[in-house]
């Protein structure tokens, strides 16, 4: 099992086989930095009865929904020099189709089932949506940062998703961001909060007088936001 920058048990993408057990020699992405938040959301659709006379709507249920799960992830190879782009072109292959064979070339495989894991989290879906954007670059354009947007579609429904917290057993939880060359704070608040303003949140969770005053290698306190 890998770890995250911080040192944490790191969150996993990883290629189903049809059983839906983990694919030995399939593809695998650890995540450097685990997510800070998820959201999981279905919806059923219905259909309102037309002849319906009174105020108030008649629906009949039509056909339930798929459970979506939105991830916004991160990768850094700043210290390393890297290629970043190397680690997310593993994503991109998780939504490659290919022809079946050369007497049917039109006849398309789908995309890998994939898990998404982390804790108590076991997701099985496909991908359906993928973004990547690069956001930093060596002096020769390679890029060794990047935001990643992800979107899956739970496709057997197993009630896999369990309620809980992945990260604890209950309560807050605070993580740990561990510095690299190239930090600062508000980029670090908009990565774990969304909000580069929240910036002094961490810098008064650390006591740091100085918030440009970063080391790399130095641990930061993330406090959870309502603290």
């Amino acid at each position: 099992m890998a770890n995250t920058r911080s040192n944490l048990i790191a969150a996993q993408i990883f290629e189903l086989n049809d059983d839906g057990t983990k694919k030995g020699g399939g593809i695998c992405v650890d995540c450097m930095f685990n997510p800070f938040e998820y959201s999981v959301v279905k919806s059923n659709t219905y259909v309102e009865d037309p002849k319906n006379q009174s105020d108030i709507p008649q629906f009949t249920f039509s056909k339930a929904g798929a459970q979506k799960l939105r991830l916004e992830l991160y990768f850094d190879t700043y210290e390393t020099g890297e290629d970043v782009s190397r680690i997310t072109e593993n994503l991109w292959k998780l939504m490659e189709t290919k022809t079946r064979d050369q007497r049917s070339p039109t006849e398309k495989v789908p995309p890998p089932e994939v898990a998404f894991e982390w804790g108590v989290m076991h997701f099985r879906a496909i991908i359906v949506d993928l973004t990547v954007k690069f956001t930093l670059f060596k002096v020769d354009g390679t890029p060794v940062r990047a935001k990643v947007d992800v979107s899956f579609w739970q496709n057997k429904d197993k009630n896999e998703y369990r309620h809980q917290n992945p990260t604890s057993g209950g309560g807050n939880v605070q993580r740990v961001w561990r510095v690299m060359a190239g930090d600062r704070l508000d980029a670090i608040a908009y990565q774990v909060y969304g909000d580069t303003s929240r910036w002094r949140v961490i810098a008064d969770g650390n006591n740091l007088r100085d918030p440009l005053d970063l080391r790399p290698g130095q641990t930061l306190i993330i406090p959870a936001l309502g603290e």
